[in-house]
């Protein structure tokens, strides 16, 4: 289901110029700023949500205040509501028939697969983490083995090159894992 907003993210290379940055988008604009802190090796990342219209004059500000220290940025019109349901968080899951995950190595890249997997197939995001360790990230979907197999595929194609670090389907996944993944 999509949601019907927008999501923008910018990563840049400074957290002042961030910080700034985050201030400018919010002012510019009538969007939410639903993440902004560092991440991994002293980058910054600043995500807002709202409507198409917003986000982007929004990010046309924080474009403009980083520039050469903007790193890289991408909008995505009507994100699917899963995404933004799984931010950084982990929703329960009563089973599943199989187990996805596709890894990153970047927080840009995982919501741009994380948005193209739940598009792709009837699958319920577990977790849509953005960072971890070393400025990874990760996506995690359970579902039908088929359903969870065309959207890791999807998910992998949206992810730019060089920046996937793995992706496996587990098909009939251990229940034990319904505990551990994501926490």
């Amino acid at each position: 289901m999509l949601a019907n907003i927008a999501i923008g993210l910018l990563e840049t290379a400074s957290i002042a110029k961030g910080i700034e940055a985050s201030d400018a988008m919010c002012k510019m604009a009538s969007v939410k700023l639903a993440r902004a802190g560092v991440i991994a090796r002293g980058k910054y990342l600043i995500l807002i949500t709202g409507p198409v219209g917003e986000v982007e004059s929004s990010l046309r500000a924080g474009r403009q205040m980083l520039g050469q220290d903007l790193i890289d940025e991408v909008l995505i019109r009507n994100v699917h509501s899963q995404v933004l349901e799984t931010l950084d968080k982990r929703v329960p899951v009563q089973s599943m028939d199989a187990l996805g995950i596709i890894e990153t190595k970047d927080a840009i890249a995982t919501v741009r697969a994380a948005d193209a997997a739940a598009k792709a197939a009837a699958v319920s995001l577990i977790e849509t983490k953005v960072t971890v360790g070393g400025g990874k990230g990760y996506v995690t979907m359970g579902g039908e083995v088929g359903a969870v197999r065309s959207a890791v595929a999807a998910g992998i194609t949206s992810v730019p090159e060089g920046g996937l670090i793995s992706h496996v389907v587990i098909s009939q996944a251990n229940s034990q894992l319904l505990e551990t993944v994501g926490k």
